[in-house]
């Protein structure tokens, strides 16, 4: 546990502001990208003093991550370790590079998350995700895990007979998982007859999709694991750019934040910090971060915040759960949607095993919406497909195109790109949102 974890607002500010100048000395010096930035300010970079002060500076996007990727790298490649990429989701992917120390930071990162999920040294975990592909959760979260004493089975993703199979046999007490594979492994086990509760499986630390509505109660896609299943959800929020991670505990009020690792502003479009409570976009400055630290970078994830203290104990501040991504922002019909809102919708359906939303642009440039859904067979049809266009229009306020399709094709448009992670919304739009 972090020091930081308990300590006062005072002391938690205190302690960033005094990271903030050796971090932006460390850019000054070894960051070409950044070097470049400062340059061009009219006033001097040692000017920063507080967290406060960063509002002074320029945010940096995803884009110009992807444009100038190795202007990022702030050591000789002989320095480099590992490296990861993202996953593409908007736009071209990005390599980052880690130190040997930034795998270490990586590590202790996943170590405070997964004990700020109850995790405890006589837990077994079963992985449930690929530690290939450049993919850096992965190897994050085993090198977490193993740091807390616990044991970890690496599973990997897919094969839900296996997955079912190692739980019998191996007996893990907790499940790394994406939430939606989940459902269907929940599903494959009631047709096999297998009753989950009787599973040594306590508790699903959920990655990739939110387990929360914005009231931070649980959202369909929570329900539909937990109402045949009595087991303990948690929710991680992470990327590859940001190497933290904000993890709920058992509260399942927020992901708290790891302010020994990260600085992080919600800011409004013209990058100035907004209070707690109020939505706008997650920016985020790394700490410790030796091969390619990030200042002020726009992750894109549209979220709040709340700095009273947790039922936990743990006076960090939570993030709330994101509730969209900027540059995947819909305008269909004169309604703003995100894909997020979509997917909540079509998760309260539990006939709907799996679905790809596709936007695209009309001839006018405008947004154009279609939903491709799959249903098990000997599904009534017509009946399923009345009550999703009925919560698709109480919940949306519009109602984009509908379509059945056989679930091996809406498989493999998930995974027609990046194989890491499923892609169920495919965005073809000739014009987005800017970031």
């Amino acid at each position: 546990m972090s020091p930081l974890e308990h300590a006062s607002r005072e002391e938690i500010d205190a302690y960033q502001n005094t990271a903030l100048e050796p971090l932006l000395a460390y850019l000054q010096a070894n960051s070409p990208f950044y070097q470049r930035r400062f340059a061009a300010l009219d006033f001097e970079v040692a000017d920063i003093r507080t967290v406060a002060d960063l509002a002074r500076l320029p945010t940096t996007s995803k884009q110009d991550l992807q444009e100038h990727n190795w202007d990022f790298l702030c050591v000789p490649r002989r320095e480099v370790a590992e490296y990861c990429s993202t996953s593409g989701t908007l736009g071209r992917p990005v390599t980052i590079a880690l130190t040997a120390a930034d795998l270490a930071r990586l590590h202790y990162n996943e170590y405070l998350s997964f004990a700020c999920a109850d995790g405890r040294p006589d837990d077994l975990y079963q992985l449930m995700l690929t530690l290939d592909r450049q993919f850096m959760a992965g190897v994050a979260y085993y090198g977490g895990i193993r740091q807390t004493g616990a044991s970890v089975i690496r599973m990997g993703p897919g094969n839900l007979a296996a997955q079912l199979d190692t739980i019998r046999q191996l007996e893990p007490t907790v499940l790394v998982a994406v939430p939606s594979f989940a459902v269907a492994l929940v599903a494959h086990a009631r047709t096999t007859g297998f009753d989950l509760n009787t599973s040594s499986v306590r508790r699903i630390v959920c990655i990739g999709e939110s387990i929360r509505d914005e009231q931070l109660q649980p959202n369909a896609l929570a329900r539909r694991i937990t109402d045949g299943w009595n087991v303990r959800l948690y929710s991680t929020y992470a990327s590859t750019e940001k190497q933290t991670a904000f993890t709920e505990c058992g509260h399942g009020r927020g992901g708290h934040h790891q302010p020994e690792l990260l600085i992080f502003e919600i800011v409004d479009e013209q990058g100035q910090p907004l209070p707690a409570g109020q939505l706008g976009e997650l920016t985020i400055t790394t700490l410790g971060v030796a091969g390619m630290p990030l200042l002020r970078y726009r992750t894109g994830d549209i979220c709040t915040y709340d700095d009273a203290p947790c039922a936990c104990g743990r006076t960090t501040r939570r993030l709330g759960p994101i509730v969209g991504r900027q540059q995947q922002l819909l305008k269909y019909k004169g309604t703003s949607i995100y894909p997020q809102a979509v997917f909540n919708v079509l998760h309260t359906v539990p006939e709907v095993m799996a679905y790809v939303v596709e936007a695209s642009s009309s001839d006018l440039e405008t947004d154009e919406l279609e939903i491709s859904v799959a249903l098990p067979a000997g599904a009534d049809e017509a009946a399923v497909l009345a009550r999703l266009r009925a919560a698709l229009r109480a919940g949306l306020r519009v109602l984009p195109a509908l379509w059945v399709q056989p679930l091996l094709d809406i498989l493999a448009r998930q995974q027609a790109g990046d194989p890491r992670k499923p892609a169920r919304f495919i965005d073809r739009r000739r014009t987005r949102p800017p970031f």
